[in-house]
């Protein structure tokens, strides 16, 4: 009996032992890395890192509007990728493009079977757009000849919507006792950007031909899109993630971070190309460098918009970067941010020292000064004042404008923190 009692005792002692950490640990701590991936993330294409440092945000020169409302304080910044130009014409119809021919798929059925159950478009089988038999099917996307104006029949891109899905972490964690399905947040989105905006905001001025040209003709193919609200900007954020990850994820790969609309805090420090409290991208205080040319495309004379170069907006990647490789991070166009414009912010330290952002949770019903959006980085349409990196302006953010564009930021942890450009093994 004494025998079969430490015969079980044995069992039980390798049952415990075969249960704890690995089996060559030997009854150490040695850790557990079964979930390690050999993998080195790579920088999205069209990127630049934007190191982790010390920022001195806040105004470093004149206050043109006399607003007092951005002091110098002192904010550390993790790093992060970030656009090297503005999103161009042809970057954002990738998305419109997308939304069209997701909508014409869907109108046509074309699906396949998931493993789990669930059906994803079937974008292997491609669209025959001149087809008879696909035009009657896709009949409801057009706007008929007789209605047009032209006579001829036109995709009607008020029905371009793109549905928006993202989990909101943040609204989870503050609310622990609702259920997380709560945060699941939805939203349908008009994404083609207003054309006519380059007619509406500037009356008495022949604009017509910018106005038929600029949203798709290829020679403003790399210029910055324009007519995009702060809503549209977030929707196409939200599809250039789920579209990287997807073929991440269809390849087994490491995916991290999602794209975003840089904080305003994330703009300035980007902007200043670790220059500390100085106005513009390239340093300053002047526009123009020895030569006698000038570093961006703004307003620099009394009703002289062609003096720098351009006339409207320039290639987005006209003039020369920052040190970080940002090219017109002032002038071209005005950037949208995803933080909400508060005047006292940095005034009542509402913001953290540490990667501050205030950040924006609209809805239909919130009173118009509520919408507001921070926007940075002044205009062609703007006199040099308004380019100084620290300069704090606003929008509405469902108003589009013909000279307020954006670029988009990725964060990847590891790398943002050590300034590594997320290059460490996974």
């Amino acid at each position: 009996m004494k025998q079969l009692s430490l015969s079980i005792a044995t069992v039980a002692m390798a049952m415990f032992a075969a249960s704890c950490g690995q089996p060559t640990s030997q009854g150490q701590l040695v850790g557990d890395y079964s979930n390690r991936m050999n993998y080195k993330a790579p920088a999205p294409v069209g990127m630049v890192f934007v190191e982790a440092g010390v920022l001195k945000s806040g105004y470093s020169d004149q206050d043109i509007q006399n607003s007092m409302d951005a002091p110098v304080r002192t904010f550390n910044m993790t790093g992060f990728y970030m656009d090297a130009t503005e999103i161009t014409n042809a970057e954002y119809r990738q998305f419109t493009n997308w939304v069209r021919d997701s909508i014409a798929h869907t109108i046509l059925g074309d699906f396949k079977d998931n493993d789990d159950g669930t059906q994803t478009i079937d974008w292997a089988n491609r669209l025959k757009w001149s087809d008879p038999d696909v035009q009657d099917q896709l009949m409801g996307m057009y706007i008929d000849a007789t209605q047009t104006g032209t006579g001829k029949k036109e995709l009607d891109v008020s029905k371009l919507e793109y549905v928006s899905r993202k989990f909101d972490l943040e609204g989870s964690i503050m609310n622990p006792g609702q259920p997380r399905t709560s945060f699941d947040i939805k939203k349908s989105v008009k994404v083609y950007p207003d054309t006519t905006v380059w007619m509406k905001q500037f009356a008495y001025s022949n604009n017509e031909p910018i106005t038929r040209q600029y949203n798709w003709f290829p020679a403003f193919d790399e210029y910055p899109v324009v007519g995009v609200n702060w809503i549209q900007a977030g929707a196409f954020c939200n599809w250039r993630t789920l579209l990287w990850k997807g073929e991440r994820e269809k390849r087994k790969l490491y995916f991290e971070g999602e794209f975003q609309l840089p904080t305003e805090s994330q703009w300035e420090w980007a902007a200043r190309g670790g220059r500390q409290l100085s106005p513009y991208p390239w340093g300053g205080p002047y526009t123009m460098n020895q030569k006698g040319c000038y570093l961006a495309n703004f307003k620099p004379n009394r009703g002289d918009y062609s003096a720098d170069g351009g006339l409207y907006t320039v290639r987005a990647n006209a003039y020369w970067p920052n040190d970080y490789g940002l090219y017109n991070m002032s002038g071209n166009v005005a950037e949208w941010t995803r933080s909400i414009y508060v005047r006292d912010a940095y005034n009542v330290n509402m913001l953290s020292d540490m990667n501050p952002d205030i950040r924006a949770r609209l809805s239909e019903t919130d009173p118009a000064w509520q919408r507001r959006i921070v926007v940075k980085g002044g205009s062609w349409r703007d006199p040099a004042p308004y380019l100084n990196v620290s300069y704090r302006d606003y929008e509405f953010a469902d108003t589009a404008k013909a000279y307020i564009g954006f670029r988009c930021v990725y964060e990847q942890v590891y790398g943002g923190i050590t300034n590594n450009s997320g290059r460490a093994s996974r």
